[in-house]
């Protein structure tokens, strides 16, 4: 798909919903935009291995779209660590500091 160049309002009304959704809340969105889950069912204990029912390509497509959603760079060691979304909500203020 092309893309098309953001204007300063879109920019300015995605950083403000950002800063209005907590950090769980986003990656609540975007785990169920990958899955079948509803985001009201995924917490900071959910799996990521075991209860998202996702293949190794949707793994990592998931964890593109979390890097993009909080524009940070996790180390493929670091994220072959993560068990759980509370893990991914570590690792991301420990590259967001």
């Amino acid at each position: 798909p092309v893309k098309t160049a953001d204007t300063g309002n879109e920019i300015l009304k995605r950083d403000i919903m950002k800063e209005n959704s907590t950090m769980l809340e986003r990656l609540q969105r975007i785990i169920s935009e990958y899955t079948d889950l509803p985001a009201s069912e995924i917490t900071e204990k959910t799996n990521i291995r075991t209860d998202l029912n996702l293949n190794s390509l949707e793994l990592v497509n998931l964890a593109v779209a979390i890097e993009d959603e909080f524009e940070v760079e996790i180390p493929d060691r670091e994220a072959l660590g993560i068990e759980t979304v509370g893990d991914t909500i570590a690792l991301i203020e420990k590259y967001l500091a």
